[in-house]
C-alpha cells in the first residue's frame, strides 16, 4: 500500500534570479505584489487604511486652508492651489499653506519616531516624549531661550540636545543588548532627571525669557513656515532607504533574541539601528516645532488598530501623525479665535483621553 503524497512545499526564491519560484503564493488578507526580482506581501487592509487617511488628510488640508479670517471657500482654496488665479492667494499661499505644510511632515515625523521607538521597546507608552528625546531637546532649547541666545541657535541647540539625550539613553540601555525594558526603564529615567534640569533653568532665568521658554516647550507653530518644514522634510527624504528598510525589520521586532538568530538575523544590531532611526526624526521635529507630545505616542497605535497588525504600520501611522496635527493646530486655530493655542495643548488633550483608555483596556484585560 502506498504512502498519501505529500503536499507540495512552498519553494524559495530561486537564487539565480531572486524570483518567487511557482509555488509562493499570497498569504491571506495580502497580495503578491513583484517588482522586478522583489516580491512583497502587501496587506489588502494597510492599503485601504492609507487611501482612507490621505483622503482625510487631504480634507482637513483644505478645511485649514479654508477657515480664518477671512475665510475662504473650498472651491476658491482648489482654484488658487490649482494656479487658477484668486484674490485670495495671498491668504492661501503666504499666510497659511506654509503652516499647513509643516503641520504635516512634523506629524508625519511623529508619526515615523514613535512607530519605531515603539516596536523597539515593545510598549504602546513609549514615545520620544516618554524615553527622554523631547525633554534632552526641550533643556537645551531652555538654556538658548533663557541664555540670550539668538533666535536661528535654538533649533540647531535643541537638535543637539535631542541627540546627547540619546546617547544617554542608548549608554544606559546598552546593557544586555538594549533589551526592550531596561530601554523603556532608561528613557523614562533620563526623561524626568532632563525635565527637572529645565524647571530648574526656567525657574533662575528671567520671567520673560521663561516664558518664551514656556511657550517652546508647549509646541507651537505659529510663526513657523516654510523653513522648518523644509528641515523635517529634507529629513524624512534623507531617511527614505533606512525607512524602508525599517518597514521590512519592524517584523522581526516582536521575535526573541534566540528565534531571531536562528534564522539568521541580527537582533541588536537591528534594535539599534530602528531605535537610532526613530530617535533622529525625533530630534529633528522637536528641534523645529517644539515639544508637541503626544502625536508619536497616539498615531502608531490608533493605526495599528484600524490596520488591525500585530504592530504599528509605519506608513499609515505617519499619515495618521499627519492628520492629527492638522487637525490639532486646525482646533487651536478656531476653538477659541481670536486667541490661538499651541498644537501642543490640543495633542495633550488627545493624548489625556488616549492614556485613560489604555489603562482602562489593560484592567479589563486583567479582571
Amino acid at each position: 500500500m502506498t504512502a498519501p503524497a505529500r503536499p507540495a512545499a512552498r519553494k524559495p526564491a530561486d537564487r539565480s534570479t531572486g524570483r518567487p519560484r511557482a509555488g509562493v503564493v499570497a498569504l491571506p488578507g495580502r497580495s503578491l505584489v513583484r517588482v522586478g526580482p522583489v516580491a512583497m506581501q502587501i496587506r489588502r487592509r494597510s492599503v485601504l487604511v492609507a487611501a482612507t487617511l490621505v483622503v482625510l488628510l487631504l480634507g482637513a488640508g483644505v478645511l485649514s486652508l479654508s477657515l480664518g479670517t477671512p475665510y475662504v471657500a473650498p472651491v476658491d482654496v482648489l482654484r488658487a492651489l490649482s494656479g487658477a488665479g484668486t484674490p485670495y492667494d495671498l491668504v492661501v499661499f503666504d499666510l497659511r499653506l506654509p503652516r499647513l505644510v509643516l503641520a504635516a511632515v512634523a506629524g508625519a515625523a511623529f508619526g515615523v519616531a514613535g512607530t519605531l521607538i515603539q516596536s523597539v521597546a515593545r510598549n504602546p507608552l513609549a514615545s520620544p516624549d516618554v524615553v527622554g528625546i523631547t525633554q534632552g531637546a526641550g533643556l537645551a532649547a531652555t538654556v538658548a531661550l533663557t541664555g540670550g541666545a539668538a533666535a536661528v541657535i535654538v533649533a540647531p541647540a535643541a537638535l543637539a540636545g535631542g541627540l546627547a539625550a540619546a546617547a544617554l539613553l542608548f549608554a544606559l540601555g546598552a546593557r544586555h543588548g538594549l533589551a526592550a525594558q531596561r530601554f523603556v526603564l532608561a528613557g523614562v529615567a533620563v526623561a524626568f532627571a532632563l525635565r527637572a534640569l529645565t524647571e530648574v533653568v526656567m525657574l533662575t532665568a528671567d520671567p520673560i525669557d521663561g516664558l518664551r521658554a514656556q511657550i517652546w516647550l508647549i509646541g507651537t507653530l505659529a510663526g513657523k513656515g516654510w523653513t522648518e518644514a523644509l528641515w523635517i522634510a529634507g529629513t524624512l527624504v534623507a531617511l527614505l532607504p533606512v525607512l524602508a528598510w525599517a518597514g521590512w525589520a519592524l517584523n522581526s521586532t516582536a521575535l526573541d533574541d534566540d528565534t531571531a538568530r536562528g534564522i539568521g538575523l541580527r537582533p541588536v544590531a537591528r534594535r539599534v539601528g530602528l531605535a537610532g532611526t526613530g530617535v533622529l526624526a525625533a530630534a529633528m521635529v522637536t528641534a523645529q516645532v517644539g515639544a508637541v507630545d503626544f502625536v508619536a505616542l497616539v498615531a502608531p497605535q490608533l493605526a495599528r488598530r484600524l490596520v488591525r497588525a500585530e504592530r504599528p504600520p509605519l506608513v499609515c501611522a505617519a499619515l495618521l501623525g499627519a492628520l492629527l496635527l492638522v487637525l490639532a493646530d486646525l482646533a487651536g486655530r478656531r476653538l477659541f479665535a481670536p486667541t490661538q493655542l499651541p498644537a501642543g495643548v490640543l495633542t495633550a488633550a488627545i493624548g489625556g483621553p488616549y492614556l485613560i483608555f489604555l489603562l482602562v483596556r489593560g484592567r479589563r484585560r486583567s479582571s
